[in-house]
Formats: structure tokens, C-alpha cells, sequence
């Protein structure tokens, strides 16, 4: 066996360390595509247990001039490739739509001047705020907030502004809590966020909704749109900071923020105090 190895290390060519670096290269950036999903761990793990009990079999199979077992493996590799597929479907999908947003295709393709999402969402909060009902919406971007979506109640649906204001109407059961938006779709509502401390920069009473927004842009990257029951006002929390948002700019900032664009210059102190 170790002459065969021997034999084989002195047949490799530059040629063929091309090529096997080439397939690492596809591998690893398969594994980081598939990692960024929600079943990341079951992904990479159940892909590197599969890769290497291949790569141990084809060893074997060279080593002992085993070619009949190495027809066998070449089929069930195709065919348990294709059993991955199917079985990580949801997975491949949302990895796909990660793919989608990322900076490269966003500056090889022209965007829309306001992103659909963004569109919808302002409505939404516009309106909620002209009512006067407390929301809290967080829109999940690098940093998965799956441990935050588990805590309510699953939904899986289209952004729809009236589905939104429906889930936040005071005699909807769905109206306490966050609701999380998550790949493009709203995937659950009355979730629980973390309670942070109120902030001794900020003026005035800040409510839980606030603290809860405030709280989860610190840990995570996540963009929060807090409307507030008592005045109506519109924020939007992101990276730890609490960001008054009049209503005819909304639109516009979260469309800054969610194709990573410059944030518009911030409105002076009377029109804030105007938002509502």
C-alpha cells in the first residue's frame, strides 16, 4: 500500500495540484455558501462527514486496484448528491437569496431606486403610526436571529403591509412581542427580544419596545423599526443607536440601509420633534 501511495505522489504533476486546488477552493465556498443558511451546522457537518468518507473510500479503492468499488462509489455519490439536494432544499434556497444580496451582484445589477421590501414596510410603519399602535419589527441581515424567531409564532409569509398591520392591531393575539422578518419573508411574530438596560444618553422614557430594538441592534446587525404607541413616533434602531425617522423619510433611510448605500444627511431637531 505505501509503495502504491509512493508511486502515486510521484506521478502528480503541476497539472494535478491544479486541479485538486481547485476543487478545495469549490469546496470550502460551497461550505461558507451553505453555512450562511438557517440549517448551517447540519450543512457543513453532515457535507464534511460525506466528503470525507469519500475521499477515505477513494484512497482504499487506489491503494487495492478495487475498480468495481470504485464504479459503486462513483454512482452512490452521485446519487447521495442528489438525495442532498432534496433534503437541503429550504436550505439551498435560502442560501441562494443570501447570494442574491450580496454587494458583488448588487453592483453588477442596477437596483430599483427603493427595494420593494422597504416600500411595504414604510407603508406599513406610516400607517401604524398615523393609528397610533405600538410595533416592533426586526429585519434580520447578516447575524441570524433564529434563536429570536423560535421564541414566537412561526408565520412564513410575504411582507404585506396590511398583513402587518393586522398582527399588530390591539386585539390581534400576535400584537406583544417583535415580529421578525427573515430571507425576504416575515417569519414569525409575538418574538421575544432581549430587554436591555435603558440608555442614559437618550432623553425621555424609553418603553420596552425601545429597549428591546435598542438592545438587539447591540448584539446583532439587525435593523429595528419601533413605532410608538403613546406619540405615534417612528425609530429606527440600528447598531445600538436609536434613530427618530419623520415619516416622509422613512422610506428613503431604510432604503440607505438595506442596500448599504450613504444614510441621508439627518433631519434637524424640529423635524423630529414633528414625526409624529
Amino acid at each position: 500500500m505505501n509503495d502504491r501511495l509512493a508511486v502515486l505522489y510521484d506521478a502528480l504533476t503541476f497539472r494535478d495540484a491544479v486541479e485538486i486546488a481547485l476543487l478545495a477552493v469549490a469546496v470550502y465556498v460551497a461550505l461558507r455558501f451553505l453555512g450562511r443558511t438557517r440549517g448551517a451546522g447540519v450543512v457543513r457537518g453532515l457535507g464534511l462527514i460525506v466528503l470525507g468518507l469519500f475521499l477515505v473510500a477513494q484512497v482504499v479503492v487506489t491503494s487495492f486496484d478495487l475498480a468495481v468499488l470504485g464504479r459503486v462509489l462513483d454512482s452512490l455519490l452521485t446519487t447521495v448528491t442528489l438525495a442532498l439536494l432534496f433534503i437541503f432544499q429550504p436550505e439551498l434556497r435560502r442560501g441562494l437569496m443570501v447570494l442574491g444580496r450580496s454587494r458583488l451582484l448588487r453592483f453588477l445589477i442596477e437596483d430599483s431606486p427603493h427595494p420593494p421590501m422597504a416600500e411595504q414596510l414604510a407603508d406599513a410603519a406610516v400607517a401604524l403610526s398615523r393609528e397610533q399602535i405600538g410595533a416592533l419589527i426586526a429585519l434580520e441581515r447578516e447575524t441570524t436571529l433564529d434563536a429570536y424567531i423560535e421564541t414566537g409564532d412561526p408565520i412564513d409569509a410575504a411582507v404585506s403591509p396590511l398583513l402587518i398591520r393586522s398582527v399588530f392591531n390591539k386585539h390581534s393575539p400576535l400584537h406583544d412581542g417583535a415580529m421578525i422578518l427573515s430571507g425576504g419573508r416575515i417569519a414569525a411574530a409575538a418574538c421575544q427580544l432581549p430587554l436591555g438596560q435603558p440608555p442614559e444618553n437618550v432623553d425621555g422614557h424609553l418603553g420596552m419596545r425601545h429597549r428591546a430594538g435598542l438592545a438587539l441592534s447591540e448584539e446583532t446587525d439587525a435593523i429595528l423599526i419601533v413605532v410608538s404607541e403613546e406619540t405615534g413616533r417612528i425609530s429606527l434602531a440600528v447598531g445600538g443607536r436609536l434613530e427618530p425617522v419623520p415619516r416622509d423619510k422613512l422610506l428613503a433611510r431604510l432604503t440607505a440601509l438595506l442596500v448599504g448605500r450613504p444614510a441621508p444627511t439627518e433631519p434637524p431637531a424640529e423635524e423630529k420633534r414633528q414625526a409624529a
